[in-house]
């Protein structure tokens, strides 16, 4: 504890002694010096190059990063909801449901009478 008063002391003369000699004028050479050495000491900016994105990465960032990949995603899925769920409504008939259930020679013949040699 004496030791913290007396180092409290000691440091209230030293900055008691630093207000008085605060106009003291320093000299134009030894500002030089000092200013000389600081930007001598400066370490140089290093330049640093942005990593590129490879692969998927790539790909993401040119969509414009993942919300925009979301979005196409959820865009993708509702169309393909929409194309499935909705095709025999649109359609209709039994040209629709044979679309639907992939009875392709019967959609051919439904389509021309051309084609009908091809169910037989």
């Amino acid at each position: 504890m004496a030791d913290m008063e007396q180092t409290n002391a000691m440091l209230d003369e030293l900055f008691a002694e630093a207000r008085r000699n605060a106009e003291a004028p320093v000299s134009p050479a030894l500002l030089a010096r000092v200013l000389a050495d600081a930007e001598a000491l400066q370490p140089a900016p290093r330049i640093l190059e942005a990593a590129r994105p490879r692969g998927w990465r790539r790909f993401v960032t040119l969509l414009g990063g993942w919300p925009s990949v979301a979005g196409l995603a959820t865009a993708a899925l509702v169309g393909v909801w929409i194309g499935v769920a909705g095709s025999a409504g649109l359609i209709g008939g039994e040209l629709g449901s044979d679309l639907l259930s992939l009875g392709q020679e019967s959609v051919l013949a439904d389509m021309d009478q051309s084609y009908a040699f091809l169910v037989d």
